[in-house]
C-alpha cells in the first residue's frame, strides 16, 4: 500500500503542479506522459488490493475532471480533451496489464 500511496502523491503533484514549462512544440510524448500518469496508479492500486471497481471508476472520473481543473483553476495550465483520452487509455492499459499478468502467472 505504501508504493501505491507514493505513486498517487506523484500522480497528483504532476497533474496539479501550478506551472509546467514545455520548451518547444508539444509532441506525442506529452500523451505518453499522460498514459503513464494514469497507468502507474492503476497498476499500483490493483496490486495493492484496492477494489478494482472503485479504483477504475475513480481514476476514470479523475481523467476529465483533472483537465477541467487545470483549465479553469490553474492559470498557467490548460486543459486538453485529448489528454483526458490519453489518461483513460492509461487506466485501460493498467487494468489490462494486471489482468494479463495475473493470467500468465496461473
Amino acid at each position: 500500500m505504501g508504493v501505491f500511496a507514493v505513486i498517487l502523491v506523484a500522480h497528483l503533484a504532476a497533474l496539479y503542479w501550478p506551472r509546467v514549462d514545455i520548451v518547444g512544440p508539444v509532441t506525442w510524448s506529452d500523451k505518453v506522459g499522460h498514459v503513464l500518469l494514469f497507468l502507474a496508479p492503476t497498476v499500483a492500486g490493483l496490486l495493492a488490493g484496492v477494489r478494482p471497481a472503485y479504483l477504475v471508476a475513480l481514476l476514470a472520473l479523475h481523467a476529465p475532471v483533472s483537465e477541467l481543473l487545470q483549465h479553469y483553476l490553474l492559470p498557467h495550465r490548460s486543459g486538453d480533451a485529448w489528454d483526458a483520452v490519453a489518461d483513460l487509455g492509461g487506466v485501460v492499459l493498467g487494468v489490462t496489464s494486471v489482468v494479463v499478468g495475473r493470467a500468465l502467472r496461473r
